[in-house]
């Protein structure tokens, strides 16, 4: 029966599936950064430069290369479109695998290439995977290009793994494995069904000696681009997190490919910053948690129901999909052994394995009926089963097939050869009659399209320019985490704006790394053509020293942090803070430090990372200007521009007015109509506290007409983000410190 088959791809019909999927990402993409990793990663491809461990090199290497094709008007839209391509051949992919393992069950080309079309339907608009295919949060659709590529190749293999093209197909695989590994880890994920799938069709294969040296050699040459992190570390670029690089003062070749350097790539390559605890220590009970979690982010791909407005639809479509699912992948066994051998095994290693191998703990948004008794992940980690949740859509769609066929058979059958076989088959009429059932691959689409279209968002871009701006020139600003740090370094790299601002993160002060950097870094001018309003009017003198006045040497001497028994003083000039008894991180010293080091550049702390200023006696020193609380060389008192307001404490009346008036992020909002992301709404909130603290000034300054203009503007703002009414102050959520940027602990390199 199988040299009767049709074999024969149906290249151009993926082609168009994938070609409609670009399309509609591109008419949902966004033209700017997003949240989270996204500015870190946009910024590192810009810049040439090295994102968190182990670095991505493969990504960077191809997204700068995206950066400077003229394929669209703004860097991040270029990098988007990079995810949104990806994503769209990987349609294409799933499309191929769902049409072949459909040759052996229709012997029509038309019923083949409608199950190619539900995969890529199902797919391509499923929450997690449309959402991160219309803005480039990190690497993970070029990760789901790789997989979805070496899913066809493994299963054309296994039709013909005797063929002449058997071997070399092989070795290509493995190639693009290890490119794959070169972007993400993730790289890796189809090896261990590649494995078995060669082990059940040519097992034979393991007493070929060359043939598993190609492999491992294909395996090397593919991941060969982390070569290139020391060289480029010794360069040191904007953003050079990790710096596997023995280089300290300046680029050394011989420091390059020194021991030195080995153990610092060694380090960064293993991510040994993050101390992951080993398998054996489970962070969330297995099924409880860690099983729960996918189920939780499963129920999102189908519907995204960001307000629990729906949990019955959700779950109800959720249960659909799940049983579609179980009965695409039964069929796919029965019907289609040969790439069941590759695809089974495959399905197991993107669910359980990946559960398992993840080890998360509880997602922030799941389970919240335990709140705060269990911990939690700081953030949504759906995106890592973006992989799952996209080839899931193979099997749901030969399940829907397969209800499809199993109605159209109770409408009417003929008797139809197929190979050397006669079955019950459909007629051309009974198909079209029980065609209504496949309006069940549209409700992704029609759900998740207001959850997952990014089109004409800048939200994250304006905040990151308002909080810039909001800094005095060549001022020194202490932010917390990734949502306050990450879309600053953009702003400063990719755009261009306030370069004169130093931005420093208290959680990587807390590694030796980030510190040289900060010691190293480049004094800016200040654009004051380009600056803001509130401070033209006078001159600012061009600092002549690095923000940190010490060696490479001293920095990497500061201890990770010291306990204090007892309160301690803190002076420089008039300023006489009080420290209360706590442990005193390596970040407190290094800000203190900057503190004192500086007299020409102010220190601001974002409002993000407040209550730092707080924890180091600073408060009685400090006044709100905008979205930060700069650091007085004295004790603050009331004035006619300064005033006290209640649960903000001292604010610069006519500096955070000023400021407001030119803050883009409130109008963005508005724009944006929604908040999607619960974890990072600390950051609207934030907006919104400033206007009412502003609005609130101006009304103790009897400037009431303002005030009430700004506190109608954040009314505004919070219908959109469907925050309620906002009668009074707003009480914000903590700011997370975020996935990339904070962590447990941080130790520093040996």
């Amino acid at each position: 029966m199988a040299a009767e088959l049709d074999y024969r791809p149906s290249y151009l019909a993926a082609g168009i599936a994938a070609g409609l999927t670009f399309l509609l990402y591109l008419l949902t993409l966004s033209p700017e950064t997003a949240m989270w990793d996204t500015s870190e990663y946009i910024t590192a491809a810009y810049t040439l430069g090295l994102p968190h461990p182990p670095g991505n090199p493969l990504f960077v290497l191809i997204g700068r290369v995206a950066t400077i094709l003229p394929i669209a008007p703004t860097i991040a839209m270029r990098i988007n479109l990079l995810a949104a391509v990806s994503s769209a051949v990987s349609a294409g992919m799933w499309f191929l695998v769902t049409e072949r393992v459909l040759v052996g069950w229709f012997d029509k080309r038309w019923q083949r290439v409608a199950g190619g079309s539900l995969a890529v339907l199902i797919g391509a608009t499923a929450f997690t995977v449309w959402s991160q295919s219309v803005v480039n949060e990190k690497v993970y659709t070029i990760s789901l290009l790789g997989l979805a590529i070496c899913s066809w190749l493994t299963v054309r293999w296994c039709d013909f793994p005797e063929s002449p093209k058997a071997d070399k197909l092989l070795v290509l695989i493995a190639y693009l494995c290890g490119l794959g590994y070169a972007n993400h880890m993730a790289g890796l994920l189809a090896v261990p069904a590649i494995a078995i799938a060669v082990l059940i069709r040519r097992p034979a294969i393991l007493l070929r000696w060359k043939l598993i040296l190609a492999l491992a050699a294909a395996v090397f040459v593919g991941g060969s681009s982390f070569l290139t992190q020391p060289i480029r570390a010794a360069h040191f670029p904007a953003i050079n997190e990790g710096e596997p690089t023995a280089c300290r003062d300046g680029l050394q070749v011989s420091c390059t490919f020194s021991k030195g350097t080995y153990d610092a790539f060694m380090y960064n390559f293993n991510r040994g910053q993050y101390g992951k605890p080993e398998l054996s220590q489970r962070q969330a009970p297995f099924f409880a948690g860690q099983v729960g979690m996918w189920w939780h982010y499963f129920k999102w791909q189908w519907l995204r129901d960001a307000h629990d407005e729906q949990p019955r639809l959700q779950f109800t479509l959720a249960a659909i999909f799940l049983l579609l699912g179980l009965v695409g992948g039964w069929v796919h066994y029965k019907r289609d052994p040969r790439s069941f051998a590759y695809f089974g095994p495959l399905m197991l290693t993107l669910t359980l394995v990946l559960i398992y191998y993840l080890n998360f703990k509880y997602g922030a948004s799941q389970a919240p009926e335990l709140g705060n008794s269990v911990d939690r992940e700081v953030r949504d980690r759906d995106y890592f089963y973006l992989w799952s949740f996209s080839a899931w859509s193979v099997w749901a769609a030969l399940g829907l097939v397969y209800v499809w066929e199993s109605i159209a058979v109770l409408m009417g059958s003929e008797r139809t050869k197929v190979g050397t076989e006669t079955f019950d088959l459909p007629t051309t009429r009974s198909w079209l009659l029980s065609s209504p059932v496949l309006v069940l691959a549209i409700f992704p689409l029609i759900g998740n399209w207001q959850a997952s279209s990014r089109a004409g968002e800048t939200d994250t871009a304006d905040f990151a320019v308002d909080l810039l701006n909001s800094v005095e020139p060549y001022g020194i600003l202490v932010t917390v985490g990734d949502n306050d740090t990450f879309p600053l370094w953009y702003a400063q790299e990719v755009l261009g704006v306030r370069k004169d601002v130093t931005v420093a993160n208290t959680s990587l002060l807390n590694t030796d790394w980030y510190t040289r950097q900060l010691i190293r870094r480049p004094i800016f001018d200040y654009d004051s053509i380009n600056g803001p309003a509130a401070w033209r009017g006078r001159s600012w003198p061009r600092p002549d020293a690095p923000v940190l006045k010490m060696t490479m040497a001293q920095a990497d001497a500061i201890p990770l942090g010291q306990e204090m028994r007892q309160a301690q003083r803190f002076t420089k000039g008039n300023i006489n803070a009080i420290i209360q008894p706590r442990f005193l991180t390596r970040a407190d010293i290094l800000v203190l430090r900057m503190l004192m080091d500086n007299d020409t550049r102010a220190i601001h702390f974002s409002r993000t990372s407040a209550d730092l200023a707080g924890e180091l006696g600073l408060n009685a020193y400090t006044v709100m200007q905008g979205h930060v609380r700069k650091v007085y060389p004295d004790s603050v008192t009331e004035s006619a521009n300064v005033v006290r307001v209640p649960g903000e404490g001292w604010v610069d009346v006519a500096r955070s007015a000023a400021l407001w008036d030119e803050f883009k992020a409130p109008a963005s909002l508005i724009r944006k109509g929604d908040w999607v992301d619960a974890p990072s709404r600390g950051i609207p909130y934030l907006i919104l506290s400033t206007g009412i603290a502003t609005a609130e000034a101006l009304v103790r300054s009897n400037q009431k007409t303002q005030g009430d203009s700004i506190i109608e503007t954040v009314r505004r703002v919070a219908i959109a983000m469907r925050f309620g009414d906002i009668a009074g102050e707003i009480a914000p959520p903590p700011i997370q410190s975020g996935d990339s940027v904070a962590r447990q602990a941080v130790p520093l390199r040996p």
